[in-house]
């Protein structure tokens, strides 16, 4: 375990854990946050070991939002350039390279709701909630993100009336892929991590370039990209022993001995 003055980074094998440790602020998101999600998103980029990332926290709340208090008595210039950390911050977890899930418990606010939506796909406890109060508080924030999961009119709905998203809400939009019980909710995580870390990196890798890239593309260009991905693929030894291995007994008891394509 690597504790920074606002993260703790835990390693598990191959896979990784990223948790905002500002519980006693609900781990609202300052500058020196900003910076340490960055730096260390990008050290797991090129961490070859790791294979999988979850993002949690500390505490009943995910992430209030941005720290509000360390803005008092900031000039114009400095509040614009904590607003590029933050987005320097949001786009080193979305490029980071391998699967990332974000485990979210409580309520996830504002900046929370970016550094969730930056990883791969969201689990949530019952208790989560998501809110984007910030054109409500004189700003603007999660303009991008948002809509593209959530759709154009439930983004504005959201931004304009500061509304709350349950769980069940945002399962039901696609902002959520899933709900879990808090009992065992890190747990089941860690399951889902460990069950991605033991599938071959580049399928995982390219699987994760090809849903990313295809979906801001045309329908033929998201197909060119996917057969690019199966050339690459088909160049590689690691194809040939999933081939090899998929014979076995537990391969087909997996996948109940069929093919894909």
């Amino acid at each position: 375990m690597k504790e920074i003055e606002t993260l703790i980074v835990e390693r598990q094998e191959a896979v990784a854990e990223i948790v905002l440790n500002r519980p006693d602020q609900r781990n609202a998101l300052n500058g020196a946050m900003c910076d340490a999600l960055r730096k260390v998103a990008v050290t797991l980029r090129d961490d070859e070991s790791v294979r999988c990332v979850i993002v949690r926290a500390n505490g009943p709340v995910f992430c209030a939002g941005a720290d509000l208090k360390e803005r008092k008595g900031m000039t114009i210039d400095d509040v614009r350039a904590r607003r590029l950390k933050a987005f320097a911050a949001y786009d080193a977890l979305e490029q980071i390279g391998k699967p990332c899930i974000a485990l979210v418990e409580g309520a996830a606010v504002g900046s929370g709701g970016e550094i969730a939506m930056a990883c791969d796909f969201i689990v949530a406890t019952e208790n989560a909630s998501f809110r984007t109060p910030e054109a409500l508080w004189g700003t603007v924030g999660a303009t991008q993100r948002l809509p593209r999961a959530v759709g154009k009119r439930l983004a504005k709905d959201m931004a304009f009336t500061g509304r709350s998203l349950s769980a069940s809400e945002a399962l039901a939009v696609g902002l959520v892929s899933r709900i879990v019980d808090s009992s065992d909710a890190l747990a089941t995580a860690r399951q889902m991590a460990r069950d991605i870390a033991a599938a071959p990196p580049l399928a995982m890798r390219l699987t994760r370039q090809c849903v990313d890239r295809g979906v801001e593309s045309d329908p033929a260009g998201a197909l060119a990209i996917e057969i690019l991905a199966i050339d690459t693929l088909l160049q590689n030894a690691d194809w040939k022993q999933s081939i090899a291995s998929f014979g076995s007994t537990a391969t087909v008891g997996q996948n109940n001995g069929g093919s894909h394509d």
